[in-house]
Order: structure tokens, then C-alpha cells, then sequence
């Protein structure tokens, strides 16, 4: 093992030609491993490639396969992980192996041999785990062991003392828009206000970008975002999917970081890291007081500030000639747009479109657009389980409010001393649980949609 290490030399992502970036040659984050369910094979798209995600018993380790039986080709990921720890196609009960290899074929008489066959395989693409995430790569299996993995650097050059807020959706616009919607930090003031940001913030932003390549480039910020913000302040993309803001000032040190892995044109998974490192153990101990689902509510819910107008604004871009004519379809006079204008421009400049000469889907409705089931809770371990407790204890809420409604008024018959205090809290007690009902549901419901209006377009309260 150490022999091969010696020999093998670790290449950059994007593949060897210094003229063009390869998105296929890349390591992609496609799942938090806490998320992963062991117990079954989970479906994914990369790069417009249906793939099944699965845990292989035997290897104790994360396989990726092309979703489709080399059979008739069935979706492998509607079948199930069996007894013997392979992976079972749902149409015949063919069954795999962690390195794609056929085990069983059920229909072959004695003594065959038909799942030898090469053409009985399935196609298996590389994973690996790293920093609670699991990785994919598309492009060619020989190139996965020596290309270097897209990871958060901080993380690996000062490990300890980090509390981290992670969150992810599959969003309804490119990846490419994602990043730069992100690389954009003065749009937070106007889009985000009554959530994360602020109008009365908006101010002059000064970016600069300092380097810049093939694997992407570096930032720095020449002000903060508010006049009280003080601190270096850098921005880094690491090509083709990874970008983080980094805020570090006496008060502590923060990260956004975002991985957009493109899934067809037009969506993109979402990760969405949030990294703290503050001086004093409070702040810390503050932050993980908080269940996670609770986190993503939120989250999910500054996501939509601007999820419906980056749909349309991508499509707007498409039939002004998309990004190869940004600089004509953007009027770009501020140096807060740097980083914008850089990351177009990198994915001018080394062919880096993930979809070439595909075209976006027709527009989505607002209620598709906000939707948070598909795109979010069905696939969130935490929100998930939250939301089976929610709907259990709405439901027992019901229950017992019933009970007590049938059972007070007979009982009544026959107590008479006591008969007014029993009113007074057979009262009560229905009336919280109706309110415990009623904010269960209300609780409920944000875990399948989001809010029509954003909070920055709902009226301001009045000031006396």
C-alpha cells in the first residue's frame, strides 16, 4: 500500500488538458452520511446519470452503481438489499455484488453459468467518505484514487474546536446559478431581509479577486457586509462544486459553505456547511442545544427567499445566449459582482458547462417551487424521524381531547361537589390540547411547503 502511494501522483480535478475542465473528472458530494439509510438502496441523479446508492455488508462501505439491471433494465433502486447483503433487482431477483459482479440469477437452470458474464455486471462508480459526506465520481474509474477530493481546507488544517450546521436540498435551478447566487454576498441586505439580512445593512461592497485557474479562484472582501463587521474576510471556489465565505475576526471565526452537485439541467443538491469557531465555549454549547431539523426549517426557509426568481433569472440568461454572452445579458458596473463575473468567466474560459446544449424545463408553478418533501424531508434522516413524532403527538392530541370531551359530561351525573372544578379542567385541558393540535399542524405543514410571500415582501409593522 505505501509502495503504491509513493508511485501514485495526485492530480487536481478537470482532467490533464490545462485548456478544459472535465466535469465528469471530479469527486461530488452526494449524500450526508448520517442521512444514509443502510437498510436500503437509496436513488440519486449525477450528472443527468441515474445511480443507486447502497451499503455493502460484506465490504463495509457506501457502493455506487449505474441504476439499472444489466437484465431489462429495471431501476435497481426500486429493489432491496437481501439476506445475503446483495443488492436485489425488484424485477427478477437478479443480485449484485459490492464490485457490480452478478451473484444469483433465480431463472438459470443447475449448473449454469450465464452471471459470469461480463454483460451480467453492473456499471460501479467510485465513492468515498470524507468530512461526513459521501462522495461519487462519474468520470473514469482509474483517475478516482489519484484525483483530489473537493474538501472544506480549514477543516483539515485546524480540525478541533469547529461546531458545524448542515443542511441540504435539491434545488429547482443549475448549479452554476447556485454558485453564483452565492458567491454574491450583497444580495443578502435586499433578499434575505427579515431572515438573515437586513436593507438597512445594504452598503458599498468592494470584492477582489487575488488568484485565479483552472481549479477555480480566491477572493477577499475589502468591507464587511454591515459597518460593524471587521475581520479578514476571503472567498474561495474550488472548482467545479465547492465554494466557501471565510469570516474571521476577533469574535470568532465562521464559514458558508456550499457544494452544488448538478443532478440534470436546471437542479442541483444543495450543502449548505455552516462552521463556527468562536473563543468562548457558550456559543458552541448554544448552537447544539438545537435539534437539527429545527435548523433546517429555517434554513429551508431562507432558501426560498430566492429560490423562485433564480428559476426564472436562469432561463432569462438561456434565451439572452446563456452564459457564453453574460457579459452582454448582465450589466455587471460594480465591483461587487467580482466574483460573479469571475465564475462565468472560468466557465467561459475552460468549457466547464456541466450540460452543454441542453435547454432548462419549462417554468415550475410557485407551489412546486417551494415544495420541501421531495426536495428536502424524505431524504433527511432527522426531519424525517421529526416529522413521524410530529404527526404522532398531533394525532394523540386529538385523541384524548375526544376522550375527555365524551367522558366529562356523563361523569358529571355523578359528582356534584366537585362538578365545577371538573368543568374548569376538563376546560382547560381540551383547550390546551385543541392549541397543542392546532401548532402541531401549523408545525406540520412547514415540512412539506414553504411560505408563498417571503418575508421581505410582507408589510412592515408599524412604528408608533
Amino acid at each position: 500500500m505505501l509502495e503504491t502511494q509513493t508511485i501514485l501522483k495526485e492530480i487536481s480535478p478537470g482532467g490533464t488538458d490545462p485548456e478544459h475542465f472535465d466535469v465528469n473528472e471530479s469527486w461530488y458530494p452526494v449524500h450526508y452520511l448520517q442521512d444514509l439509510d443502510k437498510s436500503k438502496p437509496t436513488p440519486f441523479t449525477l450528472l443527468n446519470q441515474n445511480i443507486v446508492l447502497w451499503w455493502d455488508k460484506k465490504n463495509q462501505s457506501w457502493q455506487a452503481f449505474l441504476d439499472q439491471c444489466p437484465h431489462r433494465l429495471a431501476p435497481l433502486s426500486e429493489g432491496r438489499i437481501n439476506e445475503d447483503g446483495l443488492l436485489e433487482c425488484p424485477y427478477h431477483g437478479w443480485s449484485f455484488a459490492g464490485n457490480g459482479s452478478c451473484q444469483k440469477i433465480p431463472q438459470q437452470l443447475k449448473g449454469g453459468s450465464a452471471e459470469t458474464s461480463q454483460r451480467a455486471c453492473v456499471k460501479s462508480l467510485p465513492t468515498t467518505e470524507h468530512q461526513g459526506l459521501l462522495f461519487v465520481y462519474p468520470g473514469k474509474p482509474e483517475n478516482a484514487a489519484i484525483t483530489k477530493i473537493p474538501t472544506i481546507e480549514p477543516f483539515e488544517t485546524a480540525p478541533d474546536g469547529w461546531v458545524v450546521i448542515n443542511t441540504f436540498r435539491d434545488v429547482p435551478y443549475d448549479a452554476l446559478t447556485l454558485l453564483e447566487n452565492i458567491l454574491d454576498p450583497s444580495h443578502v441586505a435586499f433578499t434575505h431581509h427579515r431572515t438573515v439580512g437586513n436593507r438597512a445593512n445594504a452598503a458599498p461592497l468592494e470584492l477582489e479577486v487575488v488568484e485565479s485557474g483552472k481549479q477555480g479562484f480566491k477572493g477577499i472582501w475589502k468591507q464587511g457586509l454591515t459597518p460593524k463587521q471587521s475581520g479578514e474576510i476571503s472567498t474561495k471556489f474550488i472548482a467545479p462544486c465547492l465554494m466557501w465565505h471565510d469570516i474571521n475576526s476577533q469574535r470568532g471565526r465562521i464559514l458558508t459553505v456550499v457544494y452544488a452537485t448538478p443532478i440534470r439541467k436546471g437542479e442541483c443538491r444543495l450543502f449548505a456547511r455552516f462552521p463556527f469557531k468562536f473563543p468562548s465555549k457558550l456559543p458552541s454549547f448554544l448552537i447544539k442545544l438545537r435539534p437539527r431539523w429545527y435548523y433546517h426549517i429555517g434554513q429551508n426557509g431562507v432558501l426560498e427567499d430566492d429560490q423562485i426568481f433564480l428559476h426564472y433569472q436562469e432561463r432569462y440568461l438561456e434565451a439572452k445566449g446563456g452564459s457564453d454572452n453574460f457579459t452582454k445579458a448582465f450589466y455587471l458596473p460594480t465591483k461587487a459582482d467580482s466574483f460573479v463575473f469571475e465564475l462565468r468567466q472560468w466557465v467561459n474560459q475552460y468549457h466547464a458547462e456541466p450540460f452543454p446544449g441542453a435547454t432548462f424545463s419549462p417554468v415550475l408553478s410557485k407551489e412546486l417551487l417551494l415544495e420541501r418533501y421531495h426536495s428536502h424531508t424524505e431524504n433527511c434522516a432527522s426531519c424525517r424521524n421529526a416529522l413521524l413524532r410530529v404527526q404522532q403527538l398531533r394525532f394523540w392530541c386529538g385523541v384524548m381531547a375526544v376522550i375527555i370531551l365524551a367522558v366529562v359530561p356523563p361523569l358529571m351525573l355523578f359528582v356534584n361537589i366537585t362538578s365545577v372544578l371538573i368543568v374548569v379542567a376538563a376546560t382547560f385541558t381540551t383547550l390546551a390540547l385543541g392549541a397543542g393540535w392546532w401548532g402541531l399542524n401549523r408545525l406540520e405543514r412547514q415540512f412539506y411547503h414553504g411560505r408563498l410571500v417571503p418575508p421581505r415582501n410582507q408589510p412592515e409593522k408599524s412604528r408608533p
